[in-house]
């Protein structure tokens, strides 16, 4: 007999990386698909950083790393958050993890009870809902549209606030949408939570690095919250070293002593090698960081170019991450003739069997109107992925 746990069945299988199998089975039948589902940059790490990570092995990093991480990592970690983002920390506050999504899911697990609600802003990233399930916590989603940029405002923010709210869950720049918060805006919202003591602000700013407005701004900049703010970073994004698996956060320390303590009983320490890596990207100058921004703006530019194009799509222009999540509502009901387009799922897959692209069905991110592209790949494919979307959108009547 097969029993599952509760807590198990609850969950819902990660969309993406469904769509990315898919998009796999198919490129193994000799079909030329382009893969434009996966949120990872297809540039190779530094190669400082490997050299970084080679260096490790032959200087036998072989051991259990400290359950926190390193000292010199965290050490290095509070300088950079000191020297970029103007924010204070102690090593004790910082928890090196393995990967941003591990951070996340410590921090949720460790403040989160049976009942607890959790403020979201739709879209969002598609595992944020699944960790607050896990821990028995209740999803409070506050939706947003094209129209508005993604964004929440103020007012939304403090009409969904409860006696039982423990915890505002965003990020900026934003996985699905490429929305950036600026420092007015933020305010705003600080404004409102300050309001509240009790409630806690993670802050998931993973993209810091890609961002095409300027100065990364973050909400824990603002003193009348930073107190009970968690700030989520990682190097998978901006140095590209999704693979090396090191996030990390920095914390109230009473929220950081209970992360460690779970995740001393869940992992230990994050990879020792991963961790030198790590180390080498953090304390080195963002040139890397910067031509990769460059890059993905102009990737932006070409995309926005092209779905310009399609006729009765909405979208807004992303100023960071590397996603466009245009709103393809308007071909609801529509059909090629053989396939009738009802939902956006429908959507990826008629894009995915006739377009030879593959994205990511906007219900995975809380929104059903819309679609996810991500443009971390080459121009030339970028651009031959929309000409085969312009066309396949062409047939449906």
């Amino acid at each position: 007999m097969e029993i599952i746990s509760k807590r198990v069945v609850c969950l819902s299988e990660s969309q993406t990386l469904a769509m990315n199998q898919k998009s796999q089975d198919l490129q193994a039948q000799g079909i030329d698909i382009i893969n434009l589902s996966l949120g990872e940059p297809d540039f190779f790490a530094p190669d400082h950083v490997k050299e970084a990570a080679k260096e490790a092995v032959d200087k036998n990093f072989s051991f259990y790393s400290p359950g926190d991480g390193y000292l010199d990592l965290r050490k290095a970690i509070v300088e950079k958050f000191k020297n970029e983002n103007n924010l204070h920390f102690t090593p004790q506050q910082i928890i090196v993890s393995s990967g941003a999504k591990h951070s996340i899911a410590n921090v949720i697990m460790s403040i989160v009870d049976d009942g607890d609600e959790v403020i979201v802003p739709a879209p969002y990233w598609v595992s944020y809902v699944e960790l607050v399930k896990l821990a028995g916590g209740k999803n409070v989603i506050l939706n947003t549209n094209v129209a508005n940029d993604f964004k929440i405002t103020p007012e939304q923010l403090e009409a969904a606030i409860t006696p039982k709210t423990k915890v505002f869950l965003f990020c900026s720049p934003s996985n699905p949408t490429g929305s950036v918060y600026k420092k007015r805006e933020l305010k705003k919202l600080a404004d409102i939570l300050a309001k509240y003591p009790n409630i806690i602000i993670i802050s998931d700013e993973i993209y810091e690095y890609i961002n095409f407005e300027g100065k990364h701004e973050s909400i824990a900049q603002f003193e009348n919250i930073s107190y009970r703010t968690v700030i989520v970073n990682g190097v998978s994004k901006g140095y590209a070293m999704t693979g090396y698996r090191i996030g990390y956060i920095g914390a109230p320390l009473w929220i950081a002593k209970a992360c460690s303590k779970l995740q001393s009983q869940f992992t230990s320490g994050s990879s020792s090698i991963m961790q030198r890596a790590a180390l080498k990207a953090i304390t080195s100058d963002n040139s890397f960081c910067l031509e990769m921004n460059k890059v993905f703006k102009k990737r932006r530019d070409i995309v926005i170019k092209e779905i310009s194009e399609i006729p009765n799509i909405k979208y807004n222009i992303p100023q960071g991450a590397f996603y466009l999540f245009p709103d393809i509502s308007a071909y609801f009901g529509k059909t090629d003739g053989k396939l009738v387009i009802n939902n956006c799922y429908d959507m990826s897959l008629y894009l995915l069997s006739n377009a030879f692209v593959a994205t990511v069905s906007g219900d995975a991110f809380g929104d059903p109107n819309c679609i996810r592209l991500s443009y971390a790949t080459s121009e030339d494919k970028l651009i031959k992925a929309m000409k085969q979307m312009k066309e396949a959108f062409a047939l449906l009547k």
